[in-house]
Protein backbone atom coordinates (compact mmCIF):
# COMPACT_ATOMS: atom_id res chain seq x y z
CA UNK A 1 0.00 0.00 0.00
CA UNK A 2 1.44 3.45 -0.70
CA UNK A 3 0.19 6.55 0.83
CA UNK A 4 0.96 10.04 -0.73
CA UNK A 5 -0.43 13.68 -0.99
CA UNK A 6 -3.63 14.11 -3.33
CA UNK A 7 -3.31 16.79 -5.97
CA UNK A 8 -5.64 19.69 -6.90
CA UNK A 9 -5.46 17.43 -10.97
CA UNK A 10 -6.81 14.75 -8.64
CA UNK A 11 -9.89 16.84 -7.41
CA UNK A 12 -12.92 14.30 -9.29
CA UNK A 13 -11.07 11.07 -7.87
CA UNK A 14 -11.25 12.91 -4.28
CA UNK A 15 -14.89 13.82 -4.84
CA UNK A 16 -15.66 10.29 -5.87
CA UNK A 17 -13.87 8.46 -2.66
CA UNK A 18 -15.24 11.31 -0.60
CA UNK A 19 -18.81 10.55 -1.67
CA UNK A 20 -18.40 6.95 -1.71
CA UNK A 21 -17.34 6.57 1.91
CA UNK A 22 -19.01 9.31 3.70
CA UNK A 23 -22.30 7.68 2.06
CA UNK A 24 -21.30 3.97 3.46
CA UNK A 25 -20.62 5.47 6.79
CA UNK A 26 -23.54 7.43 7.55
CA UNK A 27 -26.25 6.66 5.06
CA UNK A 28 -27.83 4.25 7.07
CA UNK A 29 -28.47 6.37 10.56
CA UNK A 30 -29.58 9.90 7.97
CA UNK A 31 -32.35 10.52 5.89
CA UNK A 32 -31.71 10.28 2.26
CA UNK A 33 -32.40 14.01 1.63
CA UNK A 34 -29.68 14.92 4.39
CA UNK A 35 -27.40 12.85 2.98
CA UNK A 36 -27.73 13.98 -0.06
CA UNK A 37 -28.08 17.72 0.15
CA UNK A 38 -24.19 17.10 2.76
CA UNK A 39 -23.06 15.43 -0.60
CA UNK A 40 -23.79 18.33 -2.98
CA UNK A 41 -22.53 21.28 -1.12
CA UNK A 42 -19.80 19.78 1.18
CA UNK A 43 -18.43 17.59 -1.26
CA UNK A 44 -18.90 19.55 -4.38
CA UNK A 45 -16.27 20.28 -6.95
CA UNK A 46 -15.63 23.47 -5.94
CA UNK A 47 -15.97 23.25 -2.67
CA UNK A 48 -12.77 20.51 -2.36
CA UNK A 49 -10.64 22.21 -4.97
CA UNK A 50 -10.61 25.07 -2.48
CA UNK A 51 -9.53 22.89 -0.14
CA UNK A 52 -7.03 21.53 -1.80
CA UNK A 53 -6.00 24.93 -3.01
CA UNK A 54 -5.89 26.11 1.01
CA UNK A 55 -1.94 26.02 1.86
CA UNK A 56 -2.94 24.37 5.72
CA UNK A 57 -4.68 22.16 4.51
CA UNK A 58 -3.34 18.73 2.97
CA UNK A 59 -5.00 15.31 1.53
CA UNK A 60 -3.11 11.84 1.38
CA UNK A 61 -4.62 9.21 -0.80
CA UNK A 62 -3.82 5.38 0.17
CA UNK A 63 -3.59 3.51 -2.81
CA UNK A 64 -2.99 -0.47 -3.59
CA UNK A 65 -2.72 -1.48 -6.69
CA UNK A 66 -3.14 1.89 -7.98
CA UNK A 67 -6.59 2.46 -6.54
CA UNK A 68 -7.55 4.83 -4.61
CA UNK A 69 -8.82 3.17 -1.73
CA UNK A 70 -8.91 5.72 1.46
CA UNK A 71 -7.99 9.16 2.40
CA UNK A 72 -6.90 11.73 5.22
CA UNK A 73 -7.31 15.16 5.43
CA UNK A 74 -5.55 17.43 8.17
CA UNK A 75 -5.65 21.03 8.69
CA UNK A 76 -3.60 23.44 11.03
CA UNK A 77 -3.69 26.89 11.57
CA UNK A 78 -6.91 28.67 10.25
CA UNK A 79 -7.79 26.08 8.10
CA UNK A 80 -9.16 24.06 11.35
CA UNK A 81 -12.61 23.48 11.41
CA UNK A 82 -13.01 24.59 14.91
CA UNK A 83 -10.55 27.59 16.17
CA UNK A 84 -7.91 25.73 18.62
CA UNK A 85 -4.12 26.68 19.48
CA UNK A 86 -2.22 27.53 16.75
CA UNK A 87 0.12 24.43 17.43
CA UNK A 88 -2.42 22.03 16.72
CA UNK A 89 -3.21 20.05 13.96
CA UNK A 90 -6.97 18.70 13.19
CA UNK A 91 -7.33 15.10 11.68
CA UNK A 92 -10.25 16.37 9.63
CA UNK A 93 -11.02 13.20 7.66
CA UNK A 94 -9.77 9.69 7.21
CA UNK A 95 -12.26 7.75 5.33
CA UNK A 96 -11.75 4.04 4.10
CA UNK A 97 -13.89 2.09 1.50
CA UNK A 98 -16.00 -0.80 3.15
CA UNK A 99 -14.31 -3.26 1.47
CA UNK A 100 -10.90 -2.61 3.08
CA UNK A 101 -12.12 -1.63 6.93
CA UNK A 102 -9.92 -4.08 9.06
CA UNK A 103 -7.48 -4.28 6.98
CA UNK A 104 -5.32 -1.20 9.06
CA UNK A 105 -6.01 1.34 6.11
CA UNK A 106 -7.01 3.25 8.72
CA UNK A 107 -4.12 2.96 11.10
CA UNK A 108 -1.83 4.00 8.62
CA UNK A 109 -3.64 7.07 7.44
CA UNK A 110 -3.58 7.67 11.15
CA UNK A 111 0.11 6.94 11.71
CA UNK A 112 0.50 9.43 8.45
CA UNK A 113 -1.51 12.03 10.72
CA UNK A 114 0.94 11.58 13.51
CA UNK A 115 3.99 11.86 11.52
CA UNK A 116 2.61 15.13 9.78
CA UNK A 117 2.08 16.36 13.39
CA UNK A 118 6.09 15.62 14.42
CA UNK A 119 7.14 17.00 11.64
CA UNK A 120 5.17 20.62 12.05
CA UNK A 121 5.81 19.86 16.20
CA UNK A 122 2.51 20.48 17.07
CA UNK A 123 1.46 19.97 21.11
CA UNK A 124 -1.69 17.63 20.12
CA UNK A 125 -3.49 16.14 17.41
CA UNK A 126 -7.25 16.44 17.61
CA UNK A 127 -10.92 15.91 15.70
CA UNK A 128 -14.55 15.44 15.74
CA UNK A 129 -16.08 12.41 15.08
CA UNK A 130 -20.11 11.94 15.51
CA UNK A 131 -21.00 10.23 19.10
CA UNK A 132 -22.70 7.90 16.98
CA UNK A 133 -20.44 6.30 15.05
CA UNK A 134 -18.60 3.78 17.74
CA UNK A 135 -16.47 2.27 15.36
CA UNK A 136 -14.76 5.65 15.10
CA UNK A 137 -14.78 6.59 18.38
CA UNK A 138 -13.53 3.20 19.60
CA UNK A 139 -10.45 3.07 16.93
CA UNK A 140 -9.50 7.14 18.45
CA UNK A 141 -9.77 5.65 22.23
CA UNK A 142 -7.42 2.97 20.84
CA UNK A 143 -4.92 5.02 19.79
CA UNK A 144 -4.95 7.60 22.85
CA UNK A 145 -7.44 10.38 22.56
CA UNK A 146 -9.76 11.65 24.99
CA UNK A 147 -13.23 13.40 24.96
CA UNK A 148 -12.45 16.88 25.42
CA UNK A 149 -15.84 19.01 24.50
CA UNK A 150 -18.62 18.69 22.17
CA UNK A 151 -19.63 20.95 18.62
CA UNK A 152 -22.56 20.51 16.23
CA UNK A 153 -21.90 18.81 12.94
CA UNK A 154 -24.73 19.50 10.53
CA UNK A 155 -25.52 17.08 7.96
CA UNK A 156 -28.26 18.14 5.43
CA UNK A 157 -30.99 19.98 7.37
CA UNK A 158 -29.67 17.62 10.98
CA UNK A 159 -27.92 19.25 13.62
CA UNK A 160 -25.63 16.38 15.07
CA UNK A 161 -23.20 16.32 18.44
CA UNK A 162 -19.42 15.46 17.32
CA UNK A 163 -17.25 14.24 20.39
CA UNK A 164 -14.13 16.37 19.97
CA UNK A 165 -11.09 14.17 21.01
CA UNK A 166 -7.49 15.05 21.22
CA UNK A 167 -4.45 13.55 22.01
CA UNK A 168 -1.49 15.16 23.66
CA UNK A 169 1.82 15.13 21.39
CA UNK A 170 4.53 16.92 23.79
Amino acid sequence: MNIRRATLSEVKELQQISRETFYDTFSAANSKEDMEKYLRERLSLEVLSAELENSNSEFYFAEQDNKIIGYLKVNFGDAQTEKQEANALEIERIYVLKDFHGKHVGQLLYQKALGIAKEKNVAYVWLGVWEENHRAVAFYKKNGFTVFDKHTFTLGNDEQIDLMMKRQLT
